[in-house]
């Protein structure tokens, strides 16, 4: 059965999900972002993104459509093996989203150093 692993330093988590939503602060315009993310095979795809406004850097692209109250876009990027996502003091966490609930990234991952990358991957358990 795929999954989801995410790793952090020595601690690794495994959850038993096809999809997931990633979601976001930007850093400067401090508007939410959120990417829906599936598992194939042994790669994680992107299937839509939304962002609730725009900014500094944080455009959305010509094909995006406004609704409720967020921009919608469906990002034209190839399957990843890993998504590797930056933990700093600087900004504020991630948070994961699945079977209908949301929940800090962090939250995953006792002790979390100031600085990290998390690394996101699908897995076969």
């Amino acid at each position: 059965m795929m999954a989801l692993c995410m790793s952090a330093g020595a601690v690794s988590v495994t959850l038993f999900v096809h999809s997931f939503t990633l979601a976001w602060m930007h850093s400067v315009e401090k508007i939410r972002w959120e990417e829906q993310w599936k598992i194939e095979g042994n790669f994680l795809q992107v299937t839509e993104a939304s962002v609730r406004g725009s900014g500094a850097g944080m455009e959305p692209p010509p094909d995006a459509l406004f609704k409720e109250g967020a921009w919608h876009y469906t990002p034209h990027v190839s399957p990843l093996k890993a998504v590797r996502l930056s933990h700093s003091p600087y900004t504020k966490e991630y948070e994961l989203c699945f079977d209908g609930r949301c929940m800090p990234l962090n939250d995953f991952f006792e002790n979390l150093p100031e600085t990290d990358t998390i690394v996101l991957e699908a897995c076969e358990r």
